[in-house]
């Protein structure tokens, strides 16, 4: 499984770039519980959760949340931000594909685009089941991902993210290669450049990582294929009123899936 490792291991300048209020994000989680799982979610966990900024609201609100997350430097800022907000969540250490949690829950998700670290068929269909284990009876499992128009086998969209902090500021350049995908296996080399100006000292994080290209179709099919889970709904953007559609309105591929009884006994 890829990652971004010198990006990840500067957790400090990763949260100044990425730390955002994540409330309706939140809202629309457990509004999909209520819609598609018709009961509020009581437990949580995110997958690829980075700082756990998601799990945290969570936390919060008076779930009992879990945050999962390969990188042990991501683990540890989640555990030093809980201090801060004076809230406890659950932080682990694991990979996606072997979660092990000592009671399950009702909602997992995975935020921006965490699932394109898996780049085989088989990556894919051990998560969908170490997640249908993880969760309770019809319990929710929410993916999101990068809308189509934005990556695509002929097209990858460079994106650029920033943010600024106590006299510290850092921004990323995503892409800088101009990735492709490969026709076979869904799979492109991508580059990224990090620019760090920490009260006047000055560096570049250069890193890169192979990202897995997740069309709706491969989805649903690898997800029956898991056994256990199957997608039940589409979306555009964090609101329920938004179907996933090449309108402008349609910012990102939501996908939820659903916990179903195991069809390979």
């Amino acid at each position: 499984m890829a990652e971004h490792n010198n990006l990840y291991q500067n957790v400090v300048y990763y949260d100044l770039i990425f730390e955002r209020d994540v409330s309706r994000e939140v809202d629309f989680l457990v509004a999909v519980c209520r819609r598609y799982a018709g009961r509020e979610p009581q437990s949580s966990l995110e997958v690829a959760c980075g700082p756990g900024y998601h799990t945290r609201a969570l936390a919060q609100r008076g779930l009992r949340a879990t945050g999962l997350d390969l990188n042990g430097a991501m683990i540890a800022l989640a555990h030093h931000k809980d201090a801060i907000a004076g809230v406890e969540a659950c932080w682990l250490e694991a990979d996606m594909r072997q979660i092990h949690l000592s009671e399950p829950v009702d909602v997992a998700f995975c935020m921006f685009d965490g699932l394109d670290a898996l780049l085989t068929n088989a990556d894919l269909i051990q998560h969908f089941r170490a997640v249908g284990a993880s969760l309770t009876k019809g319990g929710i499992y929410l993916v999101d991902l990068t809308h189509p128009r934005e990556c695509s086998f002929w097209h990858y969209t460079p994106f650029y993210y920033a943010g600024a902090r106590d006299g510290v500021s850092a921004e990323i350049q995503w892409a800088t290669n101009n990735p492709r995908y490969d026709l076979v296996s869904s799979v492109a080399h991508v580059e990224l450049e990090m620019r760090v100006n920490d009260h006047g000292q000055t560096q570049v994080v250069h890193d890169s990582a192979k990202e897995r290209l997740l069309l709706p179709q491969e989805i649903s099919l690898l997800a029956e294929l898991s056994g256990v889970l199957r997608v039940v709904g589409w979306h555009g953007d964090f609101d329920l009123a938004q179907p996933l559609d090449d309108s402008p309105a349609s910012r990102r591929m939501i996908v939820i899936l659903q916990k179903q009884e195991a069809i390979n006994k």
